[in-house]
């Protein structure tokens, strides 16, 4: 190396160059390149700081490295989230990982195809029908016995975990339908008629909550100390609302029994609601798709049927978080992934989604920050330049971090796990290329 190769051009003094190897200016610049995440899990492609980068939140969870297996993604469109998201449950299926989709915009069918799985497509009027409240039944619970024959012992109807999982997500349904909170009666109208249509040998379904409530019983009045007539006028409108998903425009999906023969043995579930997708009521049916799923988990009690964990992805999530009703059952689906052993994903465009689906201040945003805080993980693909202010603001990244989002080329995304930082490149094998392809419309393939 020439003298004038290292010197300055400002014509300033001269200084030797300092030579030194790698492993002496590691110690000279501590820190620059963070350590290995963890040898298990897939691999998602190459830590653009060194190395490869492989990810799991189930083995990060059981290491103590998070606190939660929830994954949260930010992306414009066509800058590779959908990509990641596929190829990231197609390698998860070697560990044998199972994954349920719901999928609004109907392009995970490759996916499934290639998994050997056929999507179930969901339409109104179609043959295929899934119930949001199939779950075990209520159990009998006797509070002791009497010394006297003639006086029975008191026998009460006791909610189990997914009884109360069934009611929270009626009252979500109706306040996202009805776009306001319900007044206490209307919830314990609800209440009282998802009792009334519980038996231990009859699921419960929409159509029968909705008979319930518009034809609520005496004891069901005398429960809550009233009359039938108030307590029909209490759930009447509740009752209007959700009739919408029995028999009004939106009927043939959620309002009966499971249609038999759906099988949720397999490694990927995916519910296609694309005929819906221009729907505003596509986050009311998003949900019910999701609790139906859901409620075919066993819980914490039923150890010895769990068959592995489940990654259950949300993909266009904005669709729920503006309703108030949904973002709730959201957060709580989201509170309990330790629960079931299910790591909910969500999938949305911009960081600013999370201000936009309701006014400053309101519940709605409230709600959508909390899903951000109980997610660990969060994956950001490149954001426009105005969004920088809010990876800040939002997210709490570094300036530094914040102000590179705009660079990021297709396929690297920065990834915050946990309190730690990466910069990956999302790498794709030729045979996921065709699992991962949407462009069909915009560019055929040759």
């Amino acid at each position: 190396m020439k003298r004038s190769d290292w010197a300055p051009r400002s014509g300033g003094p001269r200084m030797p160059a300092h030579f030194v190897t790698t492993r002496h200016l590691s110690a000279a610049y501590p820190f620059v390149s963070e350590g290995e995440l963890s040898h298990n899990g897939v691999l998602i492609g190459d830590d653009l700081f060194g190395g490869s980068f492989t990810f799991d939140p189930f083995a990060l969870y059981q290491s103590g490295q998070l606190s939660n297996p929830n994954i949260v993604i930010f992306g414009q469109i066509g800058r590779g989230k959908s990509a990641l998201i596929k190829t990231y449950l197609w390698r998860q299926a070697v560990f044998g990982r199972r994954a349920w989709i719901v999928d609004p915009k109907g392009e995970y069918s490759p996916l499934a195809t290639a998994w050997g799985s056929t999507p179930v497509a969901l339409r109104p009027g179609s043959s295929v029908r899934l119930n949001p409240l199939d779950t075990r039944p209520w159990k009998k619970v006797v509070h002791g016995s009497s010394p006297n024959e003639d006086v029975p012992a008191m026998t009460t109807l006791v909610p189990g975990g997914d009884a109360t999982h069934a009611i929270a997500l009626l009252s979500s349904l109706a306040t996202a339908c009805m776009r306001r909170e319900l007044a206490p009666r209307e919830r314990v109208a609800v209440e009282l008629a998802y009792v009334n249509c519980s038996s231990l040998d009859r699921v419960p379904t929409l159509p029968r909550v909705v008979e319930a409530l518009l034809d609520p019983t005496e004891a069901s009045a005398k429960n809550v100390r009233t009359s039938r007539a108030q307590l029909l006028e209490d759930g009447r409108d509740v009752a209007l609302e959700l009739r919408r998903l029995v028999s009004g425009d939106l009927r043939g999906m959620f309002d009966g029994p499971t249609t038999p023969g759906i099988d949720l043995g397999g490694p990927l579930v995916v519910l296609d609601l694309s005929s819906l997708y221009n729907s505003p009521a596509l986050g009311v049916l998003m949900v019910c798709a999701a609790a139906w799923l859901q409620a075919t988990l066993p819980t914490t009690d039923d150890q010895a049927e769990v068959s592995g964990p489940v990654t259950l992805v949300v993909d266009e999530a904005w669709a729920i978080l503006t309703h108030l009703g949904i973002a709730k059952w959201l957060q709580s689906s989201w509170k309990l992934s330790r629960a079931y052993g299910i790591s909910n994903v969500a999938i949305l465009h911009r960081i600013s989604d999370l201000n936009s689906v309701g006014h400053a201040g309101s519940q709605e945003v409230g709600l959508a920050h909390g899903l951000l805080s109980d997610s660990e993980t969060c994956i950001l693909y490149a954001q426009p330049p105005a969004e920088v202010k809010n990876a800040r603001d939002i997210l709490g990244l570094s300036t530094t971090e914040a102000e590179l989002l705009p660079r990021l080329r297709r396929g690297v995304a920065l990834w915050k796990v946990g309190r730690r930082s990466f910069l990956v490149q999302h790498l794709l094998s030729s045979i996921e290329r065709n699992l991962v392809y949407t462009d069909g419309a915009m560019d055929p393939p040759r």
